[in-house]
């Protein structure tokens, strides 16, 4: 084992110094990690779900500083337009644009699938970052006929499946020349559950930080089985946390953890690192799909073996195949 994989080892053992900004300073300078300004991403188009803040308007701000056509995706229609109009001026690049959708609104995520194929003739990165701790069970609106969804799980699991099943052509297209990619952003949270299907969706036994967690456990369940169900070049699919940055999110969200953690989160900067370097380095994002990653190496999906025990193929199949369902994909 080298010197740098011993430190790596080391720092991921305990959550504390792995997830913390004391994991990504150590890796980031032992690895001489490459500086996300010296990529050109000239004439690639990349869509960011959830750009507005935190995480993914940091990657934004970067993906769109390097040159590449970027296309944020929020609720909101002003405070949209207003982060394009913001980036554009920050970074020198009027190749920003939007298109507005909540991802738990399966409607509307077929509505801006389409918008997005009539607009571009190629789409190379697919980010999916949107997402919420909802302290309170919350129901996203029922489409198709189908049944009324968590807010959660339909924003985070059954929202993107769906995107990533409408845009996969258009990817595919685009990986006939240089592989595409679709890169999911979970949580370290996802470590603490194991995987849920018929309970996926929480009901009266509701607690906020467990929904989040079996969601971004989903997440990079299925991350894997896209990558084994298209295992073509064409197209590459990884899943990654940030570690804990000091994210909008967290300061809402958990307030007390916040404070606990205090000066040891990671920037937003930090925690949106490896999501930008997935995005665009031509070297080993390429050489992997179905990956799940952590300060720019791939990371076991399971740290506990209760949580490994539920991972089963049969439960794996059963979770595909109802997240496919309540899609509609």
């Amino acid at each position: 084992m080298s010197v740098r994989d011993a430190v790596d080892t080391a720092l991921e053992l305990p959550v504390f110094t792995s997830f913390t900004r004391l994991g990504y300073d150590a890796r980031s300078r032992l690895e001489h990690w490459t500086d996300l300004d010296s990529y050109d991403l000239t004439g690639r188009v990349m869509l960011v779900t959830g750009a507005t803040s935190g995480l993914g308007l940091v990657a934004a701000r970067q993906l769109a500083a390097n040159g590449a056509t970027v296309v944020l995706l929020g609720r909101d229609a002003a405070k949209t337009a207003g982060v394009r109009d913001r980036l554009a001026a920050e970074t020198g690049n009027e190749s920003v644009t939007t298109v507005v959708a909540d991802m738990g609104e399966l409607g509307a995520v077929r509505r801006i699938a389409a918008e997005v194929i009539e607009r571009f003739d190629r789409l190379d990165v697919l980010v999916h970052n949107a997402g919420a701790l909802s302290a309170t069970r919350q129901v996203a609106p029922a489409a198709g006929g189908g049944a009324p969804l968590e807010l959660t799980v339909a924003s985070q699991v059954v929202g993107p499946f769906l995107l990533t099943s409408l845009l996969l052509p258009l990817l595919e297209r685009t990986g006939a020349t240089s592989p595409a990619r679709v890169i999911t952003m979970s949580s370290g949270g996802m470590y603490a559950t194991g995987l849920h299907v018929d309970d996926l969706q929480m009901g009266d036994d509701y607690k906020g930080s467990e929904q989040y967690a079996r969601a971004k456990r989903a997440q990079v369940t299925l991350n894997e089985m896209w990558a084994d169900r298209h295992p073509g070049p064409q197209v590459v699919f990884h899943a990654m946390h940030p570690g804990w940055a000091d994210t909008p999110g967290v300061r809402e969200s958990l307030p007390t953890f916040r404070k606990v953690v205090g000066p040891l989160l990671r920037s937003p900067e930090q925690g949106a690192d490896t999501l930008v370097w997935l995005a665009s380095d031509d070297g080993e994002p390429l050489a992997h799909s179905g990956s799940f990653w952590l300060d720019r190496k791939r990371r076991d999906l399971h740290k506990l073996p209760t949580t490994k025990r539920t991972d089963t193929p049969l439960q794996r199949t059963a979770l595909w195949k109802w997240v496919a369902e309540a899609a509609g994909a």
